[in-house]
């Protein structure tokens, strides 16, 4: 005999059953779906000589749903940020500020300039970090207390002096996409420069300014006026033979009479001590220019000083900004910042063996991190797409994990980060489909041919077998 409550529990294990069924069978489907749209991609004319891999995991459970090429190191471009923003997050915590200090010293008649390596001093992305606001705050706090200095000097002790992380191009390392993390960052290290084109192709391009002016540096341009419409193929290039001048080359479009492009600082600390020294003269705070040394002795702090702090904005603001526009100086001065936070040396490859050590002990295999930089700009760095998508699984787990997610940018209607170097494109992120399935999934390809709108549209293409 089948009682009413026999009934009733037979109706509920049948009813979670089919559920069960119906999600295993949309699982299926989405697997094999995506098997299909891989081997098609693999077969376009566009992957001919290329190496492409695909890892997704469903994001509750980390089952994996689909892998190609899961182990396969390729270089990542900018997907690499998220390694990069998870490290930092996990390691320092979202709340942790960078602090710049300024202490006078009258008794040894010095300002004594302390840098943090935030890369946020002088940008113009938050209001208290502008140029112009910490300019005004200085003026205010150095105006009582000029006679008590006449040197400055800036505490370089624990950074290391190279900038440049090796395996960045010379082709990149001018522009401002490339600009290197010091003790001391400024303006995020950037400027621009603006251009006069001629009124017909082959005209040379002449320089009108830059902004803000440049200290102990000087540019010379090499570029000419191309068609109407040709955009910005204009590129800035570092001098290779020690001296102070940099070259233009390639080309902007004709009747140009203001064409922006940017540049990164050679040295964002010669460019802040000009500022800086100009700033006391408009102030007439001095006549002349103070000295400065750079000194890599460690600084005692006196009981009394006279001092001045700034603190950069929290770090998931600054991841924020990092993985939203692809700030290449962001990542460099985390992973300095995080090798001097373990060692009090900050290098780029000691901030990289923090990296793969925090990842090893999770269980991660650190040669699936073979990286070079924070940021992805160096074509040396290779990752696979399966540690990518594990250290997306573990960021989901954490209390800081709304923050990260809130830091990716959306394409074709997906949370992922973007990756784009000289033919090589990537995605990677999160993904909820619309029978509410959830996704974790890493895409890169690398050595594909024809334009890079074409294959991503192709890219999408197969990603879409998550929605």
């Amino acid at each position: 005999m089948i009682t009413f409550r026999h009934f009733c529990l037979h109706i509920s294990l049948f009813f979670v059953y089919s559920v069960l069924s119906i999600q295993k069978s949309n699982s299926q489907n989405v697997a094999l779906q995506l098997k299909n749209a891989f081997a098609a991609f693999e077969k376009d004319p566009q992957l001919t000589y290329a190496l492409s891999s695909l890892y997704v995991t469903e994001a509750g459970t980390g089952s994996v749903v689909f892998e190609k090429n899961a182990f396969l190191g390729l270089a990542p471009a900018s997907t690499q940020k998220i390694i990069t923003s998870v490290s930092a997050l996990e390691l320092l915590g979202r709340s942790y500020r960078y602090k710049t200090s300024f202490i006078v010293t009258p008794e040894c008649r010095s300002l004594n300039i302390i840098p943090s390596g935030d890369p946020t001093f002088g940008s113009e992305r938050w209001e208290a970090t502008r140029a112009a606001a910490v300019k005004q705050q200085l003026v205010s706090f150095l105006r009582p207390l000029l006679g008590d200095f006449d040197s400055i000097r800036i505490n370089n002790a624990g950074w290391d002096p190279q900038n440049i992380p090796d395996g960045w191009m010379w082709q990149d390392i001018a522009n401002y996409y490339g600009a290197g993390a010091g003790s001391l960052n400024w303006r995020e290290n950037q400027f621009d420069i603006i251009l006069i084109s001629g009124k017909k192709t082959g005209d040379p391009v002449r320089i009108a300014i830059t902004s803000p002016v440049l200290y102990e540096y000087d540019i010379q341009s090499l570029a000419t006026s191309a068609h109407a419409g040709s955009g910005d193929n204009a590129y800035v290039y570092f001098p290779v033979d020690g001296s102070r001048k940099a070259v233009i080359t390639g080309t902007i479009p004709v009747n140009e009479n203001s064409f922006v492009i940017s540049g990164a600082l050679p040295n964002a600390l010669r460019q802040f001590m000009g500022e800086l020294n100009d700033l006391l003269k408009e102030s007439r705070l001095t006549g002349n220019d103070i000295p400065y040394i750079v000194s890599d002795s460690a600084y005692k702090t006196p009981q009394h000083p006279h001092s001045l702090a700034f603190y950069s904005p929290p770090l998931d603001s600054i991841i924020y900004w990092f993985n939203r526009k692809s700030i290449n100086l962001y990542g460099e001065a985390l992973v300095k910042t995080l090798a001097y936070q373990k060692y009090a040396y900050a290098s780029t490859d000691s901030g990289i063996s923090v990296i793969k050590s925090l990842w090893k002990n999770k269980g991660l295999d650190p040669l699936e991190l073979n990286m070079t930089d924070g940021s992805g700009l160096s074509p040396l760095n290779r990752v696979t797409t399966h540690a990518q998508v594990q250290i997306l699984q573990y960021a989901r787990k954490q209390p800081w994990f709304a923050s990260f997610y809130q830091s990716l940018p959306e394409y074709n209607g997906m949370k992922m980060k973007s990756g784009t170097i000289r033919n090589v494109k990537g995605f990677c992120g999160y993904h909820k489909s619309k029978t509410g399935k959830e996704y974790v999934f890493s895409f890169l390809v690398n050595n594909y041919n024809g334009s890079s709108a074409a294959l991503v549209r192709k890219m999408y293409k197969v990603l879409d077998n998550l929605k």
